[in-house]
């Protein structure tokens, strides 16, 4: 009977690695594809840009700093590589576009312009998109980060060369509580 004993806890220490090696594969899978998921939307959203910048430019004739500041953000996060790079890129984009659509409420042409509206309508819906598969892939990266971190997990995380995901981070204006002014002028 003894001479089973340490048989059968080698062929549970073996079931135990393979389980735990497929888990983190299928965890680090699943990150890969959420970020994949949020890449399709972020160029949705890059697709977007020009048609709006076009549309806005005949009647934004003074604000061409803006137009070209929102082209070449846009332009600087369809090249970004990798989740810190895309983060940092695409918080520029978004503080490009946030000028651009609080000048838009200047132009009272740009407010009756139909296909404005529905550009800025399609770029609010993506960015909807994108906040909720950012919200999918940070679930999954902690996930993935949190197996590869505990016990005995880590051991096997660590045989594999397993490397901790990056969160993909709000831009600091998202962290901003908006500034309310009720006084009576």
């Amino acid at each position: 009977m003894g001479i089973w004993i340490a048989p059968a806890g080698l062929v549970a220490v073996a079931a135990w690695l393979g389980f735990t090696y497929n888990r983190l594969v299928a965890l680090r899978n699943q990150v890969q594809n959420a970020w994949r998921q949020i890449d399709v939307q972020l160029r949705r959203r890059h697709d977007l840009i020009p048609n709006l910048v076009e549309t806005v430019r005949g009647v934004m004739r003074f604000e061409q700093d803006t137009l070209t500041a929102v082209i070449e953000a846009r332009n600087a996060a369809a090249r970004a590589q990798g989740v810190a790079e895309v983060n940092v890129a695409e918080r520029g984009l978004s503080e490009a576009l946030g000028r651009l659509f609080a000048l838009a409420e200047a132009y009272p042409e740009l407010k009756s312009n139909q296909n404005a509206r529905a550009l800025q309508e399609e770029l609010t819906t993506t960015e909807n998109r994108i906040a909720f598969a950012r919200q999918l892939y940070n679930d999954l990266v902690m996930r993935y980060n949190t197996a590869q971190e505990t016990v005995p997990s880590n051991l096997v995380a660590r045989g594999m060369g397993a490397q901790p995901a990056v969160y993909f981070e709000a831009a600091p204006t998202e962290r901003e509580a908006p500034r309310v002014d009720l006084a009576i002028r």
